[in-house]
């Protein structure tokens, strides 16, 4: 494939020169899009080649630069930006333990700044550190809190671009039964703190029991285990799902279900997830992760499965390679993620793919194919994956993993599966994020610290030409409302089919996020877009659905919440409040809420 059979977007290349691309010394783009893409391909095929001598290093580079030229699929960004670079650091996600000692939280304080540095995004769970107010025995004073020394991660990421090109990312957590449980949750409620934290309440199943039961639960001092206190279940819930509506945190993390779902309990316990919560790690675990871009996988009004196959076979071969072509920020890192070899696999531009087979995003049809095409992808890719095993070995940490425990004679990666937002190699591959609808037929996006992209669906334009409707007043009227809903000349099942984010109900996206969540080894960022007259209630519905579909985690947004919110539509007035907390200005993510994909 030559540089004349790559089309980009506008915004696509935008993206690229200002990112990814290499630069000179004088900062100016000294790569073509080919460039990167063969110079990413190069990199990883050199390991296949490593791992069997009869392989040629070019001939499988030319099958990861086709998939990667082609948009059929993209690995994270920081693959893109780093490999066959100096820095060489090519993983997205990062956990990072935050142990309850100075040195331990400084030190965390360090390993993030380096990893930021390299271009990937740190999750932390702040659930070990002693309450604000307890002692602290090596001085006779008090303890400051989780919530105080998370003020220093925030400010240490203002001052550290992601690999001197991105913004740094974060995920702040907190176990719903520390003592300081209530601070967390309001962190965000006044001022501008935390821009560059999501942050996540870490609830247990425990809770999620004295919820339903409007009973009392006990809080629970880390430093000892000792209970210092009682909340009741309802008003933390209650609290959650305000701030969730005004602001758009916290999220809720599942932390058990998570943890049932861990295929290696035996080398530890879930605390923390990416910045974005669809990637739960160990400790000093880092994994990268991959998307398989769906709109260029359906000809002729169906899936071509097997188009799909060879996309999963090599993206999973492709993501295997990353891990051992990677330059890891710390040793006890690279010694994790090689004990695990955790990949993520995952999808984007579901909302073309679906549109492409006339197929409604809030439709019962819909999540049936949402759920088809990730059975068959996750079927797929641990296929691979085992036989990667037999050819390069198992894991580590196999023995007593959860694969063993199948009968699973051998298996290259602990995890295969993961759907992530996708945000800016989205943009890259003009496709929607993950697995969100569209979020308007034209809206306007607002990346690299504070470029805005104007984007448009051609998908419409074309349904429109084919209708015998499209006009140039009738493009003009969806761009000033970026919405199809109330456009008069639009037909009904047209209108059904180009439903945006705030057009479909709450319990359709969760659906859709529970379905792919089935067949997902790992977890799915998706993010519940309500209008702006919203009220906390229906966060508080959301909520509860998304725990009883069996999700591991879920994220609303109502439109509105942030001054600066990430997307938008051109034409719709946000309702917001003077006093509201302003959100990350995200450049990454599909949704609103800070991202490192």
């Amino acid at each position: 494939m030559n540089v004349k059979d790559i089309t980009l977007t506008k915004n696509a290349l935008a993206v690229l020169e200002r990112r990814y691309l290499a630069k000179d010394t004088e900062g100016r783009v000294s790569e073509t899009p080919e460039q990167l893409f063969r110079r990413v391909a190069e990199c990883v095929a050199s390991v296949d080649a490593a791992h069997d001598g009869r392989v040629s290093i070019c001939e499988r580079a030319e099958v990861y630069y086709g998939m990667m030229a082609s948009f059929g699929f993209l690995p994270n960004s920081p693959t893109l930006m780093n490999a066959g670079t100096k820095v060489g650091q090519l993983s997205a996600c990062f956990v990072i333990p935050v142990e309850d000692s100075i040195a331990g939280i400084f030190g965390a304080v360090t390993t993030m700044a380096e990893v930021h540095k390299s271009g990937g995004g740190t999750g932390f769970s702040f659930s070990r550190l002693r309450p604000k107010d307890d002692i602290v025995g090596s001085t006779g004073g008090v303890a400051s809190g989780p919530v105080s020394f998370m003020k220093i991660f925030d400010q240490a990421t203002d001052v550290i671009k992601q690999g001197g090109r991105r913004r740094g990312a974060n995920m702040g957590i907190l176990r719903v039964d520390h003592p300081d449980i209530m601070e967390f949750i309001g962190a965000k409620e006044t001022g501008e703190a935390f821009r560059n934290f999501n942050l996540s309440v870490a609830v247990t199943d425990t809770f999620m029991e004295r919820l339903e039961k409007n009973e009392e639960y006990p809080l629970v001092n880390p430093r000892n285990s000792k209970v210092t206190g009682w909340l009741r279940a309802g008003e933390v819930w209650k609290k959650m799902t305000e701030m969730a509506w005004l602001t758009g945190d916290p999220g809720v993390i599942f932390i058990d279900r998570m943890n049932r779902a861990n295929p290696t309990p035996q080398a530890g316990a879930f605390e923390a997830t990416n910045p974005c919560g669809e990637q739960p790690l160990l400790p000093f675990e880092s994994c990268n992760l991959g998307s398989i871009n769906l709109k260029n996988v359906v000809a002729g009004g169906d899936v071509d499965w097997e188009k799909l196959r060879r996309l999963v076979r090599d993206g999973v071969q492709f993501l295997d390679g990353v891990i051992d072509a990677n330059r890891y920020p710390q040793a006890e890192i690279q010694e994790m993620t090689h004990a695990n070899r955790k990949i993520g696999l995952g999808v984007m531009g579901l909302a073309e793919a679906l549109i492409r087979m006339g197929i409604p995003y809030a439709s019962e049809q819909a999540v049936r194919m949402g759920e088809k095409i990730m059975k068959f992808i996750s079927e797929e890719g641990v296929r691979k994956s085992m036989e990667l095993g037999r050819e390069r070995g198992s894991f580590p940490n196999f023995k007593g993993s959860v694969w063993a425990e199948k009968g699973f004679e051998a298996m290259r990666n602990a995890t295969v599966t993961t759907v992530a937002p996708t945000g800016t190699i989205s943009i890259i591959a003009g496709a929607s994020s993950g697995i969100e609808p569209l979020f308007a037929v034209s809206y306007v996006r607002r990346v690299m610290d504070g470029t805005e992209l104007v984007e448009s669906s051609g998908l419409f334009e074309e349904a429109a030409r084919k209708a015998g409707i499209y006009s140039e007043a009738l493009m003009d009227e969806v761009v000033r409302r970026g919405t199809v809903r109330d456009v008069d000349g639009v037909p009904e099942d047209m209108k059904k089919l180009f439903a945006t984010a705030l057009d479909i109900e709450p319990k359709w996206h969760i659906r859709m996020q529970a379905a792919f969540q089935k067949h997902t080894d790992n977890a799915v960022s998706k993010t519940i877009n309500l209008p702006a007259v919203s009220t906390p209630e229906d966060v508080e519905d959301v909520y509860l659905k998304a725990y009883s579909l069996g999700c591991k985690g879920i994220t609303v947004y109502r439109y509105g919440a942030q001054d600066g919110q990430v997307l938008s539509y051109p034409g719709l007035p946000r309702m917001t409040r003077a006093d509201e907390s302003v959100k990350v200005d995200s450049e990454y993510a599909g949704e609103c809420r800070v991202c490192s994909v």
